[in-house]
């Protein structure tokens, strides 16, 4: 019986989870590419970057603080901060006013600071690279980000934004 409501728990979870992905990718992938075309970003890793992080938008972070990218505040930020453990306790978190700052501030961050200037000579259909040189350039600690970068692009087939472009009426 404890097996059963335990499998029950797990697919619940697991469909609510891809049900938020689901609805993240639907709201923001736009925004995304948006974002491709002015800042040569994949709009695949943007998407990717943002469920990651953001726990597609339902984490404490990036409900409270439209930060959906994890981007801490380093030593030249000047605006809106907020507080949050993460490696260490109480660090310092970008807070912004809404999301699309925080996807525009995404794309400067990665296009401004030169240990991620590497990226921009990668094709735009080349997650893989973005992936790896993200993980490779120190984005996050974790040792398997790019490959759950990988896997969200893969699973969701977030490639295929990267591929698209925006008119001026979207």
């Amino acid at each position: 019986m404890i097996c059963r409501i335990l499998i029950y728990i797990y697919f619940t979870c697991s469909v609510t989870l891809a049900q938020n992905i689901r609805d993240y990718i639907k709201d923001y992938s736009m925004l995304a590419i948006h974002e491709m075309q002015l800042y040569n970003i994949p709009a695949s890793i943007t998407l990717a970057q943002g469920i990651l992080e953001s726990g597609s938008g339902t984490s404490e972070l990036s409900v409270a603080s439209h930060n959906h990218f994890g981007i801490k505040c380093h030593v030249k930020w000047k605006g809106l901060k907020v507080y949050y453990d993460d490696d260490e306790q109480n660090e310092c978190f970008r807070k912004y006013n809404s999301v699309e700052e925080s996807f525009r501030d995404h794309s400067i961050f990665l296009s401004e600071r030169g240990r991620y200037s590497f990226l921009f000579k990668l094709r735009k259909n080349d997650y893989k690279g973005w992936a790896k040189g993200l993980q490779k350039a120190g984005y996050a600690t974790n040792k398997q980000y790019a490959k759950k970068i990988i896997d969200i692009i893969r699973r969701y087939n977030l490639s295929q934004y990267d591929k698209k472009r925006l008119n001026k009426k979207q």
